[in-house]
């Protein structure tokens, strides 16, 4: 199980604009290349409040970090064939047996095989 700090979890789960809390947690990855077909996506940690203004446990908020279905494409693999044309920053569901636990600076993301990809999202609060 890949190692993700509770400050990097809390930030993003408190966070007004989840996807640049997650792009903004996970840095500058230009120097950094993806292998293969896979694709980096850093996992949607769902909101500490609930619509109907309950916080939940912290414990609670930190298993998205491993048993969350959305996630936001951080970077693609040089040899992924696009024909769905996702970009960068797109918002996507998976199913968490399909990809590869990763930690990226201290956050949560998985390396998921393109074919593997279920659905575009609009809002990762959707899936779960």
């Amino acid at each position: 199980m890949a190692f993700v700090t509770a400050a990097k979890i809390e930030a993003i789960s408190q966070a007004k604009d989840p996807k640049k809390a997650i792009i903004d947690a996970v840095g500058d990855l230009s120097k950094e290349s993806v292998l293969w077909d896979l694709v980096l996506v850093g996992t949607h940690i769902r909101s500490e409040m609930t619509k109907g203004g309950i916080i939940r446990p912290k414990e609670n908020v930190a298993e998205d970090a491993y048993q969350g279905k959305a996630g936001v494409i951080l970077k693609f693999g040089e040899g992924v064939d696009n024909i769905w044309n996702l970009q960068v920053g797109d918002w996507i569901a998976y199913s968490i047996k399909d990809g590869m636990s990763v930690t990226i600076n201290d956050t949560p993301c998985r390396l998921i095989p393109y074919e593997k990809i279920r659905m575009k999202v609009t809002d990762p609060n959707m899936v779960f």
